[in-house]
Protein backbone atom coordinates (compact mmCIF):
# COMPACT_ATOMS: atom_id res chain seq x y z
CA UNK A 1 0.00 0.00 0.00
CA UNK A 2 1.55 3.21 -0.84
CA UNK A 3 1.15 7.07 -1.90
CA UNK A 4 2.91 7.33 -5.21
CA UNK A 5 3.69 10.77 -6.63
CA UNK A 6 4.87 10.88 -10.34
CA UNK A 7 5.15 12.33 -13.23
CA UNK A 8 2.89 12.14 -16.21
CA UNK A 9 5.14 9.58 -18.48
CA UNK A 10 3.60 11.11 -21.77
CA UNK A 11 4.68 14.91 -23.31
CA UNK A 12 2.18 15.35 -25.12
CA UNK A 13 -1.41 16.83 -23.85
CA UNK A 14 -4.66 15.17 -24.28
CA UNK A 15 -7.41 17.74 -22.88
CA UNK A 16 -5.65 19.70 -20.32
CA UNK A 17 -6.82 20.22 -17.16
CA UNK A 18 -5.71 23.97 -17.01
CA UNK A 19 -5.01 26.57 -19.42
CA UNK A 20 -1.72 28.99 -19.41
CA UNK A 21 -0.56 31.78 -17.08
CA UNK A 22 -2.54 34.39 -18.95
CA UNK A 23 -5.67 33.56 -18.05
CA UNK A 24 -4.48 33.48 -14.29
CA UNK A 25 -3.51 37.20 -14.30
CA UNK A 26 -6.63 38.20 -16.03
CA UNK A 27 -8.67 36.73 -13.50
CA UNK A 28 -6.60 38.47 -10.79
CA UNK A 29 -6.95 41.72 -12.46
CA UNK A 30 -10.45 41.58 -12.89
CA UNK A 31 -10.85 40.99 -9.36
CA UNK A 32 -9.74 44.85 -8.78
CA UNK A 33 -11.45 48.16 -9.16
CA UNK A 34 -10.97 50.82 -11.62
CA UNK A 35 -8.58 48.59 -13.60
CA UNK A 36 -8.65 46.61 -16.52
CA UNK A 37 -5.87 44.76 -18.34
CA UNK A 38 -4.32 44.77 -21.76
CA UNK A 39 -3.13 41.08 -22.70
CA UNK A 40 -0.32 41.16 -24.72
CA UNK A 41 -0.55 39.15 -27.19
CA UNK A 42 -3.27 37.51 -30.17
CA UNK A 43 -7.07 38.07 -29.61
CA UNK A 44 -7.81 34.68 -28.43
CA UNK A 45 -5.32 35.31 -25.60
CA UNK A 46 -7.87 37.15 -24.18
CA UNK A 47 -11.10 36.25 -26.06
CA UNK A 48 -11.36 32.48 -24.95
CA UNK A 49 -10.62 33.26 -21.58
CA UNK A 50 -13.34 36.27 -21.08
CA UNK A 51 -15.35 33.36 -22.91
CA UNK A 52 -14.55 30.85 -20.30
CA UNK A 53 -15.44 33.47 -17.06
CA UNK A 54 -18.64 33.91 -19.19
CA UNK A 55 -19.35 30.37 -19.34
CA UNK A 56 -18.70 30.07 -15.41
CA UNK A 57 -20.53 32.72 -14.08
CA UNK A 58 -22.97 34.06 -16.39
CA UNK A 59 -21.42 37.06 -16.69
CA UNK A 60 -19.45 39.84 -18.97
CA UNK A 61 -16.25 41.49 -17.88
CA UNK A 62 -13.85 43.84 -19.29
CA UNK A 63 -10.38 42.52 -20.80
CA UNK A 64 -8.55 43.94 -23.87
CA UNK A 65 -5.95 43.01 -26.17
CA UNK A 66 -3.28 44.60 -27.98
CA UNK A 67 -4.51 42.21 -31.17
CA UNK A 68 -0.92 40.93 -32.02
CA UNK A 69 -1.08 39.94 -35.72
CA UNK A 70 1.99 38.12 -38.15
CA UNK A 71 3.55 41.37 -38.65
CA UNK A 72 4.23 41.87 -34.56
CA UNK A 73 5.39 38.59 -34.42
CA UNK A 74 8.31 39.34 -37.10
CA UNK A 75 8.78 43.25 -36.23
CA UNK A 76 8.03 43.49 -32.63
CA UNK A 77 4.14 44.65 -31.32
CA UNK A 78 4.85 46.83 -28.43
CA UNK A 79 3.77 49.99 -30.54
CA UNK A 80 0.39 47.88 -29.99
CA UNK A 81 0.69 48.11 -26.10
CA UNK A 82 1.15 51.83 -26.92
CA UNK A 83 -1.66 52.26 -29.08
CA UNK A 84 -4.06 50.15 -25.92
CA UNK A 85 -3.47 52.41 -23.10
CA UNK A 86 -3.83 55.60 -25.30
CA UNK A 87 -7.46 54.04 -25.87
CA UNK A 88 -8.43 52.81 -22.93
CA UNK A 89 -7.59 55.71 -21.32
CA UNK A 90 -9.77 57.73 -23.71
CA UNK A 91 -12.84 55.50 -23.62
CA UNK A 92 -12.49 55.09 -19.95
CA UNK A 93 -11.76 57.66 -17.45
CA UNK A 94 -12.54 55.61 -14.25
CA UNK A 95 -9.43 53.59 -15.06
CA UNK A 96 -6.52 53.65 -12.87
CA UNK A 97 -5.03 50.57 -13.18
CA UNK A 98 -3.82 48.85 -16.38
CA UNK A 99 -1.98 45.57 -16.35
CA UNK A 100 0.50 44.68 -19.18
CA UNK A 101 -0.14 40.70 -18.89
CA UNK A 102 2.44 39.04 -21.95
CA UNK A 103 2.15 35.99 -23.63
CA UNK A 104 3.79 32.98 -25.42
CA UNK A 105 4.29 34.89 -28.59
CA UNK A 106 5.22 38.22 -27.12
CA UNK A 107 7.25 36.55 -24.41
CA UNK A 108 9.36 34.58 -27.34
CA UNK A 109 9.69 37.63 -29.34
CA UNK A 110 11.45 39.65 -26.59
CA UNK A 111 9.27 42.27 -26.56
CA UNK A 112 10.24 45.26 -24.16
CA UNK A 113 7.30 45.41 -22.00
CA UNK A 114 9.34 46.94 -19.19
CA UNK A 115 10.59 49.27 -21.58
CA UNK A 116 7.47 50.41 -22.86
CA UNK A 117 6.02 51.07 -19.85
CA UNK A 118 8.72 53.54 -19.32
CA UNK A 119 8.55 55.10 -22.36
CA UNK A 120 4.40 55.64 -21.96
CA UNK A 121 5.19 56.81 -18.08
CA UNK A 122 7.75 59.30 -19.36
CA UNK A 123 5.67 60.42 -22.71
CA UNK A 124 2.26 59.63 -23.20
CA UNK A 125 0.74 59.73 -19.46
CA UNK A 126 2.87 63.12 -18.89
CA UNK A 127 1.86 64.61 -22.12
CA UNK A 128 -2.14 63.87 -22.56
CA UNK A 129 -2.81 62.71 -19.13
CA UNK A 130 -0.64 64.81 -16.95
CA UNK A 131 -3.11 64.71 -13.88
CA UNK A 132 -4.81 61.75 -14.18
CA UNK A 133 -3.94 58.77 -11.98
CA UNK A 134 -2.46 55.79 -13.67
CA UNK A 135 -0.47 53.04 -13.08
CA UNK A 136 0.34 50.43 -15.11
CA UNK A 137 2.31 46.83 -14.37
CA UNK A 138 4.21 44.64 -16.35
CA UNK A 139 2.90 40.99 -15.48
CA UNK A 140 4.99 38.33 -17.27
CA UNK A 141 3.15 35.31 -17.78
CA UNK A 142 4.31 33.06 -20.72
CA UNK A 143 2.14 30.58 -21.80
CA UNK A 144 5.10 27.92 -22.76
CA UNK A 145 5.28 26.84 -18.90
CA UNK A 146 3.29 27.14 -15.47
CA UNK A 147 -0.68 27.39 -16.01
CA UNK A 148 -3.81 29.27 -15.22
CA UNK A 149 -2.67 28.52 -10.82
CA UNK A 150 0.85 30.13 -12.18
CA UNK A 151 -0.31 33.11 -13.93
CA UNK A 152 -2.77 34.05 -10.48
CA UNK A 153 0.35 33.87 -7.99
CA UNK A 154 2.51 35.79 -10.11
CA UNK A 155 -0.33 38.46 -10.76
CA UNK A 156 -0.90 38.88 -6.97
CA UNK A 157 2.95 39.25 -6.16
CA UNK A 158 3.69 42.02 -8.74
CA UNK A 159 0.43 43.95 -7.71
CA UNK A 160 1.35 43.74 -4.25
CA UNK A 161 4.80 44.64 -5.11
CA UNK A 162 3.85 47.52 -6.78
CA UNK A 163 1.34 48.93 -4.55
CA UNK A 164 2.15 47.90 -1.01
CA UNK A 165 3.81 50.69 1.35
CA UNK A 166 4.73 51.04 4.92
CA UNK A 167 3.09 53.71 6.95
CA UNK A 168 0.95 53.49 9.56
CA UNK A 169 -0.70 50.14 11.24
CA UNK A 170 -4.02 49.47 10.22
CA UNK A 171 -5.38 46.58 12.26
CA UNK A 172 -6.40 44.61 9.22
CA UNK A 173 -5.68 41.21 8.49
CA UNK A 174 -5.12 40.61 5.22
CA UNK A 175 -6.91 37.72 3.21
CA UNK A 176 -5.68 36.27 -0.08
CA UNK A 177 -8.31 34.34 -1.36
CA UNK A 178 -6.94 32.17 -4.57
CA UNK A 179 -8.86 31.69 -7.17
CA UNK A 180 -12.02 31.34 -6.04
CA UNK A 181 -16.09 31.75 -6.46
CA UNK A 182 -18.09 34.16 -4.74
CA UNK A 183 -19.60 31.80 -2.41
CA UNK A 184 -16.35 30.65 -0.67
CA UNK A 185 -15.36 34.33 -0.33
CA UNK A 186 -18.59 35.43 1.08
CA UNK A 187 -18.08 32.21 3.55
CA UNK A 188 -15.09 33.12 4.14
CA UNK A 189 -16.10 36.66 5.28
CA UNK A 190 -18.93 35.70 7.18
CA UNK A 191 -16.15 33.08 9.36
CA UNK A 192 -14.09 36.45 10.11
CA UNK A 193 -17.41 38.56 10.87
CA UNK A 194 -18.28 36.26 13.53
CA UNK A 195 -14.67 36.71 14.83
CA UNK A 196 -15.76 40.47 14.56
CA UNK A 197 -12.26 40.92 12.50
CA UNK A 198 -11.50 43.83 10.02
CA UNK A 199 -10.05 42.14 6.65
CA UNK A 200 -8.74 43.25 3.82
CA UNK A 201 -10.04 40.72 1.35
CA UNK A 202 -7.52 40.13 -2.09
CA UNK A 203 -8.74 40.13 -4.77
CA UNK A 204 -12.51 40.74 -3.33
CA UNK A 205 -14.95 38.93 -6.40
CA UNK A 206 -18.03 38.73 -4.00
CA UNK A 207 -19.15 41.39 -6.85
CA UNK A 208 -18.95 39.18 -9.51
CA UNK A 209 -22.87 37.88 -8.52
CA UNK A 210 -23.61 40.61 -10.24
CA UNK A 211 -27.72 41.41 -9.92
CA UNK A 212 -29.76 42.51 -12.65
CA UNK A 213 -31.22 46.22 -11.49
CA UNK A 214 -33.95 48.38 -12.60
CA UNK A 215 -31.54 50.88 -14.33
CA UNK A 216 -30.02 47.83 -16.25
CA UNK A 217 -27.39 45.16 -16.50
CA UNK A 218 -23.52 46.56 -15.63
CA UNK A 219 -19.94 44.64 -16.43
CA UNK A 220 -19.20 42.67 -13.35
CA UNK A 221 -16.16 43.72 -11.54
CA UNK A 222 -14.14 43.06 -8.53
CA UNK A 223 -13.92 45.50 -5.42
CA UNK A 224 -10.23 45.58 -4.17
CA UNK A 225 -9.11 49.48 -4.13
CA UNK A 226 -5.62 50.88 -4.36
CA UNK A 227 -6.58 51.87 -0.96
CA UNK A 228 -6.51 48.17 -0.15
CA UNK A 229 -3.66 46.97 -1.56
CA UNK A 230 -1.12 49.84 -0.27
CA UNK A 231 -1.85 49.21 2.90
CA UNK A 232 -1.26 45.43 2.70
CA UNK A 233 2.26 46.69 4.08
CA UNK A 234 0.69 47.80 7.61
CA UNK A 235 -1.58 44.66 7.67
CA UNK A 236 -1.51 42.20 11.34
CA UNK A 237 -0.35 39.73 9.01
CA UNK A 238 -1.74 38.06 5.78
CA UNK A 239 -3.38 34.83 5.30
CA UNK A 240 -2.94 33.09 2.13
CA UNK A 241 -5.55 30.24 1.65
CA UNK A 242 -3.83 28.68 -0.90
CA UNK A 243 -0.30 27.80 -1.26
CA UNK A 244 0.15 28.23 -4.91
CA UNK A 245 -2.58 30.88 -5.39
CA UNK A 246 -1.28 33.94 -3.55
CA UNK A 247 1.67 32.15 -1.10
CA UNK A 248 4.64 34.65 -2.70
CA UNK A 249 2.71 37.64 -2.30
CA UNK A 250 2.16 36.93 1.62
CA UNK A 251 5.69 35.68 2.20
CA UNK A 252 7.18 39.13 0.04
CA UNK A 253 4.46 40.87 2.55
CA UNK A 254 6.45 39.24 5.35
CA UNK A 255 10.08 39.43 3.89
CA UNK A 256 9.57 42.99 2.84
CA UNK A 257 7.35 44.67 5.30
CA UNK A 258 7.73 42.25 8.18
CA UNK A 259 3.92 41.55 7.86
CA UNK A 260 3.34 37.91 9.60
CA UNK A 261 2.48 35.26 6.87
CA UNK A 262 0.24 31.56 7.20
CA UNK A 263 -0.31 30.18 4.17
CA UNK A 264 -2.68 27.58 4.14
CA UNK A 265 -4.27 25.22 4.66
CA UNK A 266 -7.14 25.67 2.32
CA UNK A 267 -10.05 25.75 4.68
CA UNK A 268 -11.78 23.02 2.91
CA UNK A 269 -13.49 20.08 5.50
CA UNK A 270 -13.94 20.45 8.87
CA UNK A 271 -10.27 20.25 10.45
CA UNK A 272 -8.71 22.97 7.80
CA UNK A 273 -10.92 25.28 8.71
CA UNK A 274 -10.66 24.74 12.25
CA UNK A 275 -6.92 25.82 11.27
CA UNK A 276 -8.00 28.25 9.24
CA UNK A 277 -9.70 29.84 12.82
CA UNK A 278 -6.69 29.37 15.10
CA UNK A 279 -4.55 31.04 12.19
CA UNK A 280 -7.00 34.08 12.64
CA UNK A 281 -7.04 33.69 16.42
CA UNK A 282 -3.07 34.10 16.58
CA UNK A 283 -2.80 36.50 14.41
CA UNK A 284 -5.97 39.16 15.88
CA UNK A 285 -6.25 37.83 19.26
CA UNK A 286 -9.75 37.96 18.56
CA UNK A 287 -11.48 34.31 20.13
CA UNK A 288 -13.98 31.99 18.03
CA UNK A 289 -17.19 32.74 19.35
CA UNK A 290 -19.80 30.10 20.53
CA UNK A 291 -21.98 30.92 17.27
CA UNK A 292 -19.04 29.19 14.78
CA UNK A 293 -19.19 26.11 17.52
CA UNK A 294 -22.41 25.78 16.64
CA UNK A 295 -21.73 26.47 12.85
CA UNK A 296 -18.99 23.59 13.63
CA UNK A 297 -21.18 21.01 15.16
CA UNK A 298 -24.15 21.32 12.89
CA UNK A 299 -21.90 20.64 9.92
CA UNK A 300 -20.54 17.14 11.49
CA UNK A 301 -24.05 16.19 12.66
CA UNK A 302 -24.89 16.61 8.55
CA UNK A 303 -21.86 14.94 7.82
CA UNK A 304 -22.10 12.15 10.15
CA UNK A 305 -25.81 11.70 8.79
CA UNK A 306 -24.12 10.45 5.39
CA UNK A 307 -20.38 9.94 5.67
CA UNK A 308 -20.56 6.36 7.37
CA UNK A 309 -23.61 4.93 5.41
CA UNK A 310 -22.95 5.78 2.40
CA UNK A 311 -19.46 7.74 1.62
CA UNK A 312 -17.39 5.37 3.59
CA UNK A 313 -14.84 3.71 0.87
CA UNK A 314 -16.32 5.04 -1.81
CA UNK A 315 -13.20 5.40 -4.14
CA UNK A 316 -13.06 8.99 -5.96
CA UNK A 317 -10.83 10.62 -8.04
CA UNK A 318 -10.44 14.29 -7.98
CA UNK A 319 -8.61 16.77 -10.42
CA UNK A 320 -8.14 20.86 -10.63
CA UNK A 321 -6.64 23.05 -8.76
CA UNK A 322 -3.55 21.93 -6.45
CA UNK A 323 -4.72 23.87 -3.17
CA UNK A 324 -8.53 22.05 -4.20
CA UNK A 325 -7.81 18.97 -4.93
CA UNK A 326 -5.57 18.22 -2.02
CA UNK A 327 -8.16 19.70 0.35
CA UNK A 328 -11.16 17.86 -1.15
CA UNK A 329 -8.67 14.57 -0.72
CA UNK A 330 -7.94 15.72 2.92
CA UNK A 331 -11.90 15.99 3.00
CA UNK A 332 -12.52 12.73 1.41
CA UNK A 333 -10.26 11.37 3.70
CA UNK A 334 -11.41 12.26 6.94
CA UNK A 335 -15.09 10.72 5.82
CA UNK A 336 -13.45 7.76 5.37
CA UNK A 337 -13.70 7.96 1.59
CA UNK A 338 -11.01 6.66 -0.77
CA UNK A 339 -8.95 9.41 -3.03
CA UNK A 340 -7.17 6.65 -4.97
CA UNK A 341 -6.06 9.03 -8.45
CA UNK A 342 -5.06 13.20 -7.17
CA UNK A 343 -4.30 14.97 -11.00
CA UNK A 344 -2.70 18.29 -10.33
CA UNK A 345 -2.53 19.85 -13.69
CA UNK A 346 0.71 21.80 -14.26
CA UNK A 347 4.93 20.92 -14.22
CA UNK A 348 4.71 22.94 -10.03
CA UNK A 349 8.18 21.58 -9.16
CA UNK A 350 6.97 22.36 -5.76
CA UNK A 351 4.36 19.74 -5.66
CA UNK A 352 6.66 16.87 -3.96
CA UNK A 353 7.84 19.53 -1.01
CA UNK A 354 4.62 20.17 -0.20
CA UNK A 355 4.30 19.27 3.42
CA UNK A 356 0.53 18.37 2.76
CA UNK A 357 1.27 15.88 -0.17
CA UNK A 358 4.07 14.11 2.44
CA UNK A 359 1.11 13.78 5.16
CA UNK A 360 -0.65 11.38 2.52
CA UNK A 361 2.36 9.33 1.33
CA UNK A 362 3.04 8.83 5.30
CA UNK A 363 -0.07 7.92 6.58
CA UNK A 364 -2.39 6.26 3.80
CA UNK A 365 -2.46 2.83 4.07
CA UNK A 366 -3.92 1.94 0.47
CA UNK A 367 -3.11 2.61 -3.04
CA UNK A 368 -3.19 6.00 -4.34
CA UNK A 369 -1.71 7.86 -7.41
CA UNK A 370 -0.87 11.57 -7.43
CA UNK A 371 0.06 12.68 -11.20
CA UNK A 372 1.47 15.82 -12.04
CA UNK A 373 1.54 17.87 -15.02
CA UNK A 374 -1.66 15.47 -15.43
CA UNK A 375 -4.13 15.71 -18.31
CA UNK A 376 -7.84 14.48 -18.28
CA UNK A 377 -6.52 11.20 -20.44
CA UNK A 378 -4.28 10.33 -17.11
CA UNK A 379 -8.01 9.82 -15.59
CA UNK A 380 -9.83 7.95 -18.63
CA UNK A 381 -6.57 5.90 -19.75
CA UNK A 382 -6.93 3.97 -15.84
CA UNK A 383 -10.25 3.80 -16.21
CA UNK A 384 -10.63 2.10 -20.18
CA UNK A 385 -7.09 0.48 -19.76
CA UNK A 386 -6.23 -0.17 -16.61
CA UNK A 387 -9.41 -1.25 -14.70
CA UNK A 388 -9.29 1.81 -12.35
CA UNK A 389 -12.85 1.30 -10.23
CA UNK A 390 -14.21 4.33 -9.23
CA UNK A 391 -17.28 5.24 -7.70
CA UNK A 392 -17.21 9.44 -7.67
CA UNK A 393 -15.10 12.29 -9.56
CA UNK A 394 -14.74 15.40 -8.11
CA UNK A 395 -13.84 18.18 -10.78
CA UNK A 396 -14.73 20.76 -13.21
CA UNK A 397 -16.90 20.18 -16.16
CA UNK A 398 -14.45 19.52 -18.82
CA UNK A 399 -14.34 16.07 -17.01
CA UNK A 400 -17.96 15.53 -17.84
CA UNK A 401 -17.62 13.43 -21.22
CA UNK A 402 -15.48 10.79 -19.06
CA UNK A 403 -17.85 10.82 -16.40
CA UNK A 404 -20.87 10.28 -18.88
CA UNK A 405 -19.20 7.59 -21.44
CA UNK A 406 -18.15 5.95 -18.18
CA UNK A 407 -21.17 6.17 -16.16
CA UNK A 408 -19.37 7.60 -13.12
CA UNK A 409 -21.22 9.99 -10.99
CA UNK A 410 -19.30 13.49 -10.91
CA UNK A 411 -19.78 16.64 -8.23
CA UNK A 412 -18.97 19.68 -10.29
CA UNK A 413 -16.15 21.42 -8.14
CA UNK A 414 -13.63 24.01 -9.39
CA UNK A 415 -13.29 26.04 -12.20
CA UNK A 416 -14.47 26.11 -14.84
CA UNK A 417 -18.19 24.84 -13.98
CA UNK A 418 -20.29 26.02 -16.68
CA UNK A 419 -22.94 23.06 -16.93
CA UNK A 420 -24.28 23.27 -13.60
CA UNK A 421 -26.51 26.42 -12.96
CA UNK A 422 -25.33 28.58 -9.77
CA UNK A 423 -22.29 26.69 -8.52
CA UNK A 424 -20.32 29.61 -8.10
CA UNK A 425 -22.52 30.40 -4.85
CA UNK A 426 -21.87 27.62 -3.49
CA UNK A 427 -18.96 27.55 -1.15
CA UNK A 428 -16.62 24.70 -0.57
CA UNK A 429 -14.73 26.55 2.49
CA UNK A 430 -15.56 26.77 5.78
CA UNK A 431 -18.12 24.57 8.02
CA UNK A 432 -21.08 25.24 5.92
CA UNK A 433 -19.11 24.13 2.59
CA UNK A 434 -17.98 21.16 4.29
CA UNK A 435 -21.87 20.34 4.50
CA UNK A 436 -22.95 21.44 1.53
CA UNK A 437 -20.15 19.36 -0.18
CA UNK A 438 -20.63 16.26 1.70
CA UNK A 439 -24.62 16.58 0.94
CA UNK A 440 -23.78 17.76 -2.85
CA UNK A 441 -21.48 14.09 -3.05
CA UNK A 442 -24.19 12.23 -1.02
CA UNK A 443 -26.95 12.99 -3.12
CA UNK A 444 -24.85 12.46 -6.38
CA UNK A 445 -24.35 9.07 -5.41
CA UNK A 446 -28.07 8.46 -4.42
CA UNK A 447 -29.37 9.83 -8.07
CA UNK A 448 -26.52 6.98 -9.03
CA UNK A 449 -28.53 4.38 -7.14
CA UNK A 450 -31.65 4.91 -8.32
CA UNK A 451 -30.65 5.17 -11.75
CA UNK A 452 -28.37 2.07 -11.84
CA UNK A 453 -31.08 -0.04 -9.57
CA UNK A 454 -27.78 -0.49 -6.87
CA UNK A 455 -29.40 -0.54 -3.67
CA UNK A 456 -31.65 2.01 -3.80
CA UNK A 457 -34.04 0.24 -1.30
CA UNK A 458 -31.64 1.51 1.38
CA UNK A 459 -33.00 4.80 0.44
CA UNK A 460 -36.27 4.10 1.49
CA UNK A 461 -35.31 2.62 5.26
CA UNK A 462 -32.43 4.96 5.77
Amino acid sequence: MSCELKEKERTGVINPIFTCQPAGAQYASIGIKDCTGIVHGGQGCVMFVRLWFSQHYKESFELASSSVHEDGAVFGATHRVEEGVDVLLMRYPQIKIIPIITTCSTEVIGDDVDGVIRKLNNGLLKEKYAGREVHLIPIHTPSFKGSQVTGYDVAVEDFVKYFAKKSEPNGKLNLITGWANPGDVKAIKHLLTEMQVDATVLFEIESFDSPLMPEGNHVSHGSTTIEDLTGTANALGTIALNRYEGGKAALYLEEEFQVPAIIGPSPIGIRNTDTFLQNVKNLTGKAIPPSLVRERGIAIDAITDVAHMFLADKKVAIYGHPDLVIGLAQFCLDMEMKPVLLLLGDDNTAYPNDPRIKELQENVDYNMEIVMNADLWELENRIKNEGLELDLILGHSKGRFISIDYNIPMVRVGFPTYDRAGLYRHSVVGYEGAMLLAEAMANTLFTDMEYKKNKEWILNVW
